[in-house]
């Protein structure tokens, strides 16, 4: 794998000054890569990249211990919007475009740290209608009045107007059709491909991140449990039965798993 463009070494999370969440969490994205972290609902996926892009604060969260480092720098004492000059944007859970703005304007607040809107900011807000060509049909449109599929495009349009070296994508598939969704991955394959951007997406559709990335981590209670690279984590026999609901002796029935649960091998 390439040097890495973010580094989380060991960190632990803690809410209100009480609840640990997470507990010495390590992971590395690689300059140009796209990284799963994959897990069940409420295994700390998303602190997880809320401590990256330091939004946990305004969630009285607090990276306790270890560090994080962007391009070798250490950046979890920086401001949210500093670390997106530093070339590093979240695209959060649920879209949370603005309703009230069009499609066009949700765009440019993607680049107000870019300051006025000059021809290279023109020429992005292209480039995010090239890739995204529905969102150009619906640039005029009230983003409250489009599609959950249009709207997660739009979040990762105007994450993309920032010119980021590397987008963490919390639950990209959340909500979306199927289809919907391998489109949303193609796309993000694309960028990835062409524009040089890394993701670290954190998704509970294992298949389909799995298919897309390079690599994966898979959280479980706060903690990094298995990692190793897409194809071997897909065809691991405890990640096929415990995520995919697939075991050597086929597809499994939602309540055995369940019920095995108890036999992970790293619990």
């Amino acid at each position: 794998m390439a040097e890495p463009l973010l580094k989380v070494n060991n960190i632990e999370v803690i809410y209100d000054h009480v609840i640990l969440v997470l507990k010495g969490v390590s992971l590395e994205v690689p300059e140009g890569g796209i990284v799963a972290l994959l897990g069940a609902n409420g295994a700390g996926k998303s602190t997880t990249l809320k401590s990256i892009s330091n939004l946990l604060r305004a969630e009285r969260g607090d990276v306790t211990k270890g560090t994080i480092e962007l391009n070798g720098k250490t950046v979890h004492n920086l401001t949210a919007n500093d670390l997106v000059r530093q070339g590093c944007v979240q695209v959060m859970e649920g879209r949370h475009c603005f309703e009230h703005l069009t499609i066009e304007e949700n765009l440019l607040t993607g680049a107000y740290t870019r300051g006025r809107v000059n021809a290279a900011v023109k020429a992005d807000l292209q480039m995010v209608y090239d890739y995204f060509p529905r969102l150009y049909e619906r640039r005029k449109s009230q983003a409250g009045y489009t599609s959950g599929g249009e709207q997660q495009m739009c979040a990762i349009g105007r994450a993309l107007m920032a010119r980021p070296k590397i987008i963490l994508l919390d639950e990209p598939s959340m909500g979306l059709a199927p289809q919907l969704v391998e489109q949303i991955f193609e796309i993000v394959k694309k960028l990835n491909k062409e524009e040089g951007v890394s993701f670290l997406l954190a998704e509970q559709n294992t298949s389909v991140a799995l298919k897309y990335a390079d690599y994966g981590y898979i959280l479980e209670n706060g903690r990094v449990v298995m990692d190793g690279d897409a194809e071997s984590l897909a065809n691991n026999e405890d990640v096929k039965e415990f995520y995919l609901g697939v075991s050597q002796q086929g597809r499994k029935n939602f309540r055995e798993v369940k019920h095995y649960k108890r036999r992970k091998r790293w619990l």
